[in-house]
């Protein structure tokens, strides 16, 4: 594929981009803020978050979900702009709280790692469904590192990246939106995926910091596309509609307390559009 266009610089350390209302937003969780970012590169700040905005996605009214994971919870902007809480994860976990995914129905899928990141001890992480009312179940553990998470686009699978295993693994969603039928989706034996999406010919994008590059892979493991960054490679988002673009967000990794802005939102011609959650 051809070089990167680069949207935008400066960015401290972004996450989590989506791709919403023709926009790409993303946190910018070194800065706490939420960026909604367009196809040219302009750009505002929508929300800023007091502690520590992990990831984001959205409610199917267009409400803003947000990680906030130094505070293990989920918050909820509302239209007048106010944050307010949707859901204390603290009951589950005190570890940090990662990614997130909602579905159609407003279930949140959120996933934390089970260990404080950086050196902490390994433990395994899981993932609880926080319905629409806010109650919180956990209904998914023994995860690796869980990282990002995609629906897709019949809303019958969940797949998460588990990022010290080098695979993804599926889940069937049930009609109450529980999770069952666990079953490894692909291997990616020398890559620690971290954020993914799917697109609409049902394969899955993921970006791989280490190796600086986000890979399109098939269920089954077959590798069909990949493009590389200068730099570590977090998470990525694709548009819908014609002309479909990869966005990826990357950055030198610094550990999480890292201040410097070496992060960039760049964009790659893509060979199908987004499909699925987020």
């Amino acid at each position: 594929m051809s070089a990167p266009e680069v949207l935008m610089e400066g960015v401290v350390f972004g996450e989590s981009p989506r791709w919403h209302n023709e926009q790409l937003w993303f946190s910018d969780w070194g800065a706490n803020q939420v960026i909604a970012l367009d196809a040219d590169g302009r750009h505002e700040v929508v929300v800023t978050v007091p502690s520590f905005p992990m990831c984001i996605d959205f409610l199917p009214d267009g409400r803003l979900l947000v990680v906030d994971s130094a505070q293990r919870r989920l918050l909820r902007r509302e239209p007048d702009g106010s944050l307010v809480q949707h859901a204390d994860l603290s009951k589950v976990s005190e570890k940090p709280w990662n990614e997130i995914v909602v579905d159609d129905r407003g279930n949140a899928y959120v996933n934390t790692i089970g260990f404080d990141f950086p050196g902490g001890e390994f433990a395994p992480g899981l993932i609880v469904l926080v319905t629409p009312e806010g109650n919180v179940d956990q209904i998914a553990d023994d995860l690796a590192f869980p990282n990002g998470m995609a629906i897709s686009p019949d809303g019958a699978t969940l797949i998460v990246a588990e990022s010290y295993a080098n695979r993804l693994t599926a889940y069937d969603i049930g009609s109450h939106g529980g999770l069952g039928n666990r079953r490894v989706w692909a291997e990616t034996p020398d890559d620690h995926p971290d954020g993914i999406c799917m697109d609409a010919e049902g394969t899955v994008w993921y970006a791989d910091v280490g190796n600086q590059h986000c890979v399109r892979v098939r269920e089954g493991g077959e590798v069909l596309a990949a493009v590389d960054l200068d730099r570590g490679a977090f998470a990525c988002a694709l548009s819908r509609g014609d002309d479909p673009r990869l966005f990826v967000v990357g950055q030198t990794w610094g550990g999480p307390e890292s201040r410097q802005p070496s992060g960039r939102v760049v964009a790659f011609p893509a060979p199908a559009p987004g499909a699925g959650k987020p």
